[in-house]
């Protein structure tokens, strides 16, 4: 019996040291960020700043060789030589929605059916995930927890990468609905070969006329103000002819994204994202005209097309951003490997954007402009949230993107994680005590 509640007693002992930190505590004194170098997040950079927030709140953004400021009742932080970031915020994003892939039990991203506009990713999001503090350590204090799976999948939620549950963690819930563009070709990936081949899709039309029914009905349901009785799945599109909501089409094929947006706007909906756009290159002019953004998916890829340029996915950002479309980053579904998120707007500066800050832009303030939360976050601004990090160099370049404080809405993070105690654990077995 002894030895039964000694074995209970040490897996109970190690499995507490496993666990997540502790989520911040709210802000309870004032601080004073001094010295470093802030990059504001809309293009500008003040070389000796100084940053203060309160109740979780940015209070002054300021050069602090010519403020005067009492900080006798602040925490001040001396940062000369560091960099103070806005939080980069990571888009189309299956972090808290799925832990290990191979794993069943821990990948809640999707539901059976086609349409299934009334699922909520929100109410699924894991803010317990051992990913989610591996993300932070490189700056990504919040992410968007998209739906999967069927034609609509569902709506997606923006999270703090903090909290001790999903409504801790919710930023803006419910912010936009998903479809998946049902376009003319569609990929197979062959696991013999290794390969992805393109064959054209057989159930296109079907699933255009189903859209077509469903989104008739549902702009009909929302002009009637008090409907009974009331229809989860049309409620939950309300938004999106009220502009409100957001709808996030995936689409890579320049033929798909023309049709996807055209069918949003003849059915009503006037806030369109393309997401993926693999080929919005091809069709940037068309882009810009209809005022439709792109949130781009990996770039850090070989292009899918074998008569492209190799460097096409790096220099696409640049492309578009030439072309007058509002360019965001993200890491669609490779939820783990979104934490390098800041190198891919790293990558996109050597491939033709040719500015550290507009490369900044497309991972803080682009990003928040198109998910509605750009006057709560995206740049380091008087009256918007304290959710900032502070990073010893250069946060888009991995030799010296080293995370040293990070504030969510003013609350300091603790930036522990798995990957910080692997390497406590095993540093010593291979010598480098």
């Amino acid at each position: 019996m002894k030895i039964f509640l000694l074995t209970i007693l040490t897996v109970a002992s190690l499995s507490a040291m496993a666990q997540n930190p502790a989520p911040g505590k709210a802000q309870t004194r004032a601080v004073a960020l001094m010295g470093a170098t802030i990059h504001v997040g809309d293009g500008r950079v003040i070389q000796n700043g100084v940053i203060t927030f309160d109740k979780g709140v940015i209070t002054n953004v300021a050069d602090a060789t010519t403020v005067r400021l009492n900080t006798n009742e602040m925490d001040v932080i001396n940062l000369t030589g560091k960099h103070v970031y806005p939080g980069i915020i990571s888009p189309a994003s299956l972090v808290g929605l799925q832990e290990v892939a191979a794993v069943r039990a821990t990948v809640d991203s999707r539901e059976i059916g086609e349409l299934n506009p009334n699922i909520r990713a929100l109410i699924a999001y894991d803010s317990d995930s051992e990913v989610i503090p591996t993300i932070r350590n490189n700056g990504i204090l919040i992410t968007q927890a998209m739906p999967m799976g069927g034609t609509v999948s569902g709506s997606s939620s923006i999270m703090h990468t903090d909290g001790w549950n999903w409504e801790d963690a919710a930023l803006r819930k419910d912010d936009g609905i998903w479809l998946s563009w049902p376009g003319y070709f569609a990929r197979d990936f062959d696991l013999e070969t290794f390969s992805v081949s393109i064959k054209k899709s057989d159930k296109r039309d079907e699933a255009i006329r189903a859209l077509q029914t469903t989104f008739g009905e549902a702009k009909a349901y929302a002009a009637i103000t008090s409907p009974s009785p009331t229809n989860l799945k049309f409620e939950a599109m309300r938004g999106l002819f009220t502009g409100r909501q957001n709808l996030y089409v995936r689409a890579d094929f320049g033929k798909d994204i023309i049709e996807a947006v055209r069918f949003a706007k003849a059915v009503g909906v006037p806030n369109v994202v393309i997401v993926g756009g693999e080929e919005a290159d091809k069709v940037a002019g068309f882009l810009k005209e209809n005022n439709v953004p792109v949130i781009l998916s990996a770039l850090h890829r070989l292009p899918n097309r074998q008569d492209e340029a190799v460097d096409l996915p790096y220099r696409l950002p640049g492309i578009l951003q030439k072309a007058g479309v509002l360019v965001a980053l993200s890491y669609a579904e490779e939820w783990w490997r979104s934490r390098n998120l800041p190198f891919q707007a790293g990558t996109a500066v050597g491939f033709g954007l040719n500015d550290r800050e507009e490369a900044l832009k497309m991972i803080t303030s682009n990003t928040a402009k198109i998910l509605g939360i750009d006057k709560l976050v995206g740049t380091l601004e008087t009256g918007k949230q304290a959710t900032l990090f502070v990073s010893a160099g250069d946060a888009l370049d991995m030799r010296t993107n080293v995370i040293e404080h990070a504030f969510i809405q003013g609350r300091k993070v603790n930036l522990d994680d798995k990957h910080k105690r692997l390497y406590q654990k095993f540093k010593g077995k291979y010598g480098q005590e």
